[in-house]
């Protein structure tokens, strides 16, 4: 293609206290290699650290990079805000802890023309900064960790159930009337589904990477997978026919390791073969994902996986139903709701 057809693309980004990667994710943006009219728009939440502060900076920096408010917080709420202030006919989503690799818009806009794909997306690449970060990175790229999601582990390309982030066709955005904005996790799944409902195609593809900076405690993993737990059984309550296998294995394990150790204090110690072989299980699984690591970060494999299975298990099995609900209730997903008053955040 030469430079004029190259279709105009939009950046959207949702951010809450980014102040750490931000303005690297935008640099990652703003230095792709395409030919294409290029815009970023960041959707700011009400962030407590320098988020706003380095947000302004990248506007008077570079007239392609604005920003609109985003004061629920909430992760689909930013999106459709997003979208709405945006004006091109190709939709890149970008986190703001993603870094895009140099060729990524390129590709993708290729992808959606070679495949015809309403929404085209790759592989997140965890990348850590120090031990901790790397020990998530190796779990969360491993089939012991994630199972057999090729946008964690990769795999080859094809039509895939939900991609990481996403490169969508406008159209496709408005007809699917955007983000459903009671999901506060599993929104690009659900959005995903909708889009696969309606006869669109989903691509994945290994040629598009996109590096993922891990949360940096126990605690936020912890909260991370707790709430893709819970969000993802809403999905499964909404959609029916939406849940594999897959997704039972971790409130599978959770169950039967709680009634291991049950069972081995009050009846019988053989019970405690369950969480032991558990634990032998996900020790074994880290040997392979630490390959190359510190032993600092390979001894803190074992925790992040544990961390990852057991709070996603936690979190599917204690979804409450109202949230269900909730989102039945609000039924049509809509990119004029990206103004919900709610006080929820991610």
């Amino acid at each position: 293609m030469s430079a004029a057809q190259y279709p105009a693309v939009s950046v959207i980004m949702p951010v809450l206290n980014e102040e750490r990667h931000l303005r690297n994710s935008v640099r990652h943006i703003l230095e792709q290699e395409y030919a294409g009219e290029m815009e970023v728009v960041i959707a700011l939440g009400p962030s407590t650290d320098r988020t706003d502060e380095i947000a302004a900076q990248l506007v008077a920096e570079d007239p392609r990079v604005h920003t609109v408010p985003n004061p629920t917080g909430r992760t689909p709420a930013a999106l459709n805000a997003a979208i709405k202030a945006s004006r091109h006919p190709v939709v890149v989503r970008v986190d703001g802890h993603g870094m895009l690799s140099p060729n990524y818009i390129a590709t993708a806009v290729r992808l959606l023309e070679e495949t015809g794909a309403q929404n085209v997306g790759g592989i997140m690449h965890a990348e850590g900064e120090n031990a901790w970060e790397d020990a998530v990175a190796a779990a969360m790229t491993s089939k012991i960790g994630v199972g057999n999601a090729a946008f964690h582990t990769g795999g080859q390309a094809g039509p895939a159930e939900t991609v990481y982030l996403g490169v969508f066709r406008r159209e496709a955005l408005e007809r699917a009337e955007g983000y459903n904005v009671e999901f506060i996790r599993a929104q690009d799944w659900e959005l995903n589904f909708r889009i696969r409902e309606a006869g669109g195609l989903i691509w994945f593809s290994p040629e598009l990477k996109v590096q993922y900076r891990p949360r940096p405690s126990v605690k936020a993993l912890a909260k991370q997978y707790k709430d893709y737990g819970r969000w993802r059984h809403v999905v499964a309550r909404y959609h029916a026919g939406s849940i594999n296998l897959r997704y039972l294995a971790p409130p599978t394990a959770v169950v039967a390791i709680a009634a291991g150790l049950v069972l081995g204090a009050a009846v019988t110690p053989w019970a405690l073969l369950v969480p032991g072989g558990y634990v032998a299980a996900i020790t074994a699984g880290s040997l392979p994902a630490g390959k190359g690591l510190s032993l600092k970060a390979r001894a803190q494999i074992p925790v992040a996986l544990a961390t990852m299975h057991m709070c996603w298990g936690f979190g599917f099995l204690t979804s409450p139903r109202s949230l269900a609900k909730r989102v039945i209730a609000s039924r049509r997903p809509s990119l004029a709701g990206s103004a919900s008053s709610s006080s929820e955040t991610v």
